[in-house]
């Protein structure tokens, strides 16, 4: 279950579904069956079964949302920027029902982040690059309520890059220069 399977996936699109189906993928569709695992066991094959029409990810006006297009099952969402928004802990993991959806990011909300963040100094800025990354699980959850801590404890997981906004970060981050007195090196 830890090990990832596949390779990276590049949404280009404002919108995609990624589902439990066996399609070719697109580059509005992803489909979680296509992928081989030699070490699948019948936990994530049963799992699988259940994903069905999966999660729908769109893009609007700078705000991306998660909608849950399982016909039975439910995916759980752990969102940083979400957690932030609603003043809930940072490993809060929310369960979003067959038909319901969660704006997993906004770039408003970002920016004021940012700003604050700049103002404390390049580590505050670094640190920002948790919320441009976006968990979610099918059919099982995970965290404090459940008795799978992480989301690699789940049968079947993805994590999502917001591409955009790290890159929003990188030019900050280049902008401000590493901090006085850091040194990396090949041993650290």
């Amino acid at each position: 279950m830890k090990n990832r399977v596949g390779e990276v996936f590049n949404a280009a699109k404002p919108s995609l579904t990624i589902d439990g189906y066996t399609d070719p993928s697109s580059a509005e569709r992803f489909c979680l069956g296509l992928l081989s695992n030699i070490h699948r066991d019948p936990i994530i094959e049963q799992t699988r079964r259940h994903i069905g029409r999966g999660v729908r990810l769109f893009y609007v006006g700078g705000e991306v949302f998660a909608e849950c297009s399982s016909e039975s099952s439910s995916i759980f969402i752990q969102s940083p920027n979400a957690n932030v928004r609603y003043g809930w802990h940072a490993a809060t993991v929310c369960k979003v029902p067959s038909g319901c959806h969660l704006k997993i990011f906004n770039n408003q909300e970002f920016a004021h982040l940012l700003a604050q963040s700049v103002n404390q100094g390049f580590e505050a800025v670094y640190q920002l690059t948790r919320m441009c990354t976006i968990r979610v699980s099918f059919v099982k959850g995970w965290g404090a309520e459940y008795r799978r801590q992480t989301v690699t404890c789940t049968p079947c997981w993805i994590e999502i890059h917001l591409n955009g906004p790290l890159q929003w970060l990188d030019k900050v981050l280049t902008q401000m220069g590493a901090p006085e007195g850091s040194r990396v090196g090949s041993n650290t």
